[in-house]
């Protein structure tokens, strides 16, 4: 449909060649030209005309409470219009972005927030619990897909090579320092965890690092790289870093398996060796202090005979000085009675009319045979 010039133009201008913002039209009377075209709108005058009706919304000073009642409803329903809610589940944290800078952090609950682009929230989750794999990619499944060797091998403090993988099991501490501080979190820590390892390997002898030091080695690793993450600003606790796989190169995998076996059989052995002096040695011992028992008990009853002899040596001497003959007879009668006691008798009659061999019963022969 063709337009129809009402009184100045479709928005209601005068006949004095006004346009539509009030200016004169190109070509009228106003302008005082008689060239055609369109001429730009004049912002200042937009503007003067903007704040003036804007002024006719305000309150006049004497407007009272309706005024200010007016004013606030305004006010919220401005501050409704340019936020939108958000809700931060528990275990999580979110940050505010104004203008792409970070403004506060807020806590699990529902919050309000300008939209993009003037606002944004970011937020992430500070109890779950990631692992970073190092040494190793794993499968599905959670066993060993591939082993990456130039992340795995490092020398230890005696020159050789080890080949170790493990993990590192960490957690968000700080939500804006994770977000902003660090660019890539997972290859941070990849990166620095590795190199916490090998210095701490780097430390540790080979034989230790497989065997007695292993705790040690996980436990000054994991210290280590939460003092170079806490350096970063990176806002990441370490939780555990624990080693999955812990050997030699897999070029000398066996010969090394060959000498663990033969110092596996050398500590057999030994501790062999040591049961059975464990065993011997005390036994040895208690035979020992037997025998010196024995020979010290011998010696004191030696003493204590020769005492006895030497004593009754000197009783007897004694007696003999003082009564010659009687001890002289004593000693014959007991010399005899020894004698006589010991040997074989027969008893002849000498007397008169005697029978010369006297009979008697050997009593002692008879009490052998009954013996026998």
């Amino acid at each position: 449909m063709p337009w129809k010039s009402q009184g100045g133009g479709p928005w209601g201008g005068g006949g004095g060649g006004q346009g539509p913002w009030g200016n004169p039209r190109p070509g009228g009377s106003g302008n005082g030209g008689g060239g055609g075209g369109n001429q730009p709108p004049d912002l200042e005058e937009m503007l003067r005309r903007s704040q003036e009706k804007f002024k006719g919304f305000m309150p006049s000073s004497g407007g009272g409470g309706k005024g200010f009642v007016l004013v606030v409803v305004l006010s919220a329903l401005v501050w409704l219009g340019f936020n939108v809610p958000y809700r931060v589940q528990p275990g999580e944290q979110g940050v505010e972005l104004l203008f792409g800078a970070q403004f506060k952090t807020t806590t699990p609950g529902l919050n309000f927030w300008f939209p993009p682009p003037i606002g944004d929230v970011q937020i992430v989750n500070v109890e779950n619990t990631n692992t970073t794999e190092v040494g190793f990619r794993g499968s599905e499944s959670g066993r060993t897909a591939r082993d990456v060797r130039q992340e795995s091998l490092m020398l230890t403090a005696d020159q050789n090579i080890i080949d170790i993988d493990f993990i590192v099991q960490w957690r968000i501490k700080n939500a804006s320092d994770y977000l902003f501080n660090i660019r890539d979190p997972e290859t941070t820590i990849k990166l620095a965890a590795e190199s916490a390892i090998r210095e701490i390997v780097g430390q540790t002898p080979l034989e230790e690092a497989l065997t007695v030091q292993r705790q040690q080695v996980e436990d000054r690793t994991r210290e280590l790289l939460q003092q170079i993450l806490d350096f970063y600003g990176a806002g990441i606790a370490i939780a555990q870093v624990k080693q999955d796989k812990v050997d030699p190169p897999t070029e000398v995998i066996d010969a090394f398996n060959d000498v663990q076996r033969a110092r596996q059989d050398q500590e057999r052995s030994q501790n062999e060796a040591v049961a059975y002096r464990n065993d011997i040695v005390p036994r040895a011992k208690g035979q020992a202090q037997r025998i010196i028992q024995d020979a010290n008990a011998y010696k004191e009853r030696v003493i204590k005979e020769a005492q006895g002899e030497a004593e009754r040596f000197l009783s007897v001497y004694n007696t003999y000085v003082n009564n010659k003959d009687v001890t002289t007879r004593r000693l014959f009668i007991e010399r005899m009675q020894q004698i006589m006691t010991d040997s074989e008798k027969i008893i002849i009659d000498t007397d008169e009319g005697g029978s010369g061999v006297v009979p008697y019963l050997p009593l002692n022969e008879l009490r052998k045979g009954g013996n026998q």
